[in-house]
């Protein structure tokens, strides 16, 4: 078995190397999920997705706050990986767009178009067909048989699930539970909405400064803004737990 350098935080195994690796080991398929702070402080409440975070191969830690506490309070270092940064990194890397074995799961067909269109400006030969519209799950049974049969009969490569927290990592684990193959299953959420422009444009050195955060809330206070505040009390819920599974 692959070694994998981790670092458990609040019971979850966070990778814990460069953003190249971990494309690398996705070339070999796997559950990747990238949970936000806003999403961490409701694991005790919703346990599916505590145990779908628990099931994925590769944890990225994209929460800046989370790293900015745990770096700041622990001799083990957590290095802070974007989702942001991880998908610029994934559709460069050459391995990756030699395939056009792409599948993207979209909230709505705008997303659908952008997504597709961005794809296909960057080099990809993907197919319009391989989007697919995911329905309204319910938060206590995220399964879709519809989904899993069409990638069963597409067989792509990797899947990418652009929908929001709490959601597709369900999604995610459902499908790498119930599939005969391993594809890559990326779930990066609105990630890819910043290189399609349909969110606010972060910098690289903005990303790089955990200031994504601050340009989503420049540009929809309403939403962000309350979302961010509420995440301050990770602090408090990784004081209490810190590597320890807190369910």
């Amino acid at each position: 078995m692959e070694h994998r350098d981790t670092l458990k935080i609040l019971g979850i195994d966070f990778i814990n190397t460069s953003t190249q690796q971990v494309v690398n080991i996705l070339k070999n398929g796997g559950l990747l999920v990238v949970p936000a702070a806003p999403a961490l402080i409701n694991i005790k409440k919703d346990p599916a997705y505590y145990s779908a975070l628990q099931t994925a191969d590769v944890v990225i830690p994209d929460s800046g706050y989370m790293a900015l506490l745990w770096n700041f309070f622990h001799h083990n270092k957590i290095k802070r990986i974007s989702g942001l940064e991880f998908l610029n990194s994934f559709f460069k890397d050459e391995d990756v767009k030699k395939t056009s074995a792409l599948f993207l799961v979209d909230p709505r067909p705008t997303e659908a178009q952008h997504n597709l269109n961005y794809l296909k400006k960057s080099g990809f030969k993907i197919a319009d067909d391989m989007s697919y519209l995911a329905p309204m799950y319910k938060k206590d049974k995220v399964e879709d048989p519809e989904l899993l049969n069409i990638i069963e009969q597409k067989k792509p490569k990797y899947v990418i699930i652009n929908l929001g927290g709490g959601t597709q990592e369900k999604l995610g684990a459902y499908l790498k539970n119930n599939l005969s193959y391993k594809p890559a299953i990326i779930c990066t959420g609105a990630a890819i909405a910043f290189l399609t422009g349909q969110q606010a444009s972060i910098p690289t050195w903005g990303d790089k400064l955990f200031l994504g955060w601050l340009f989503r809330c420049i540009q929809n206070p309403k939403l962000y803004v309350p979302r961010y505040f509420k995440a301050f009390q990770l602090a408090i819920f990784m004081f209490r737990y810190g590597q320890q599974q807190p369910l």
